[in-house]
């Protein structure tokens, strides 16, 4: 659901992964025509190093 999230309205993901300030950056990159591919890009990378960071937390828990 967060990758749709991420394409679609990228600044919205920042919000839920608790990135405020990369949020607000990307809002203003995605007001832009030009600026909304990248920001979408951006958004997923953003979501994917999230989720990374999430499994390393969930097996540093475990070990």
């Amino acid at each position: 659901m967060r990758l749709l999230i991420a394409i679609f309205l990228p600044p919205l993901v920042f919000f839920t992964i608790s990135r405020p300030i990369q949020g607000l950056m990307c809002l203003l990159l995605w007001a832009t025509l030009i600026g909304w591919p990248i920001a979408a890009i951006w958004a997923v990378y953003a979501l994917s190093q999230y989720r990374n960071d999430e499994l390393r937390r969930e097996l540093s828990r475990r070990y």
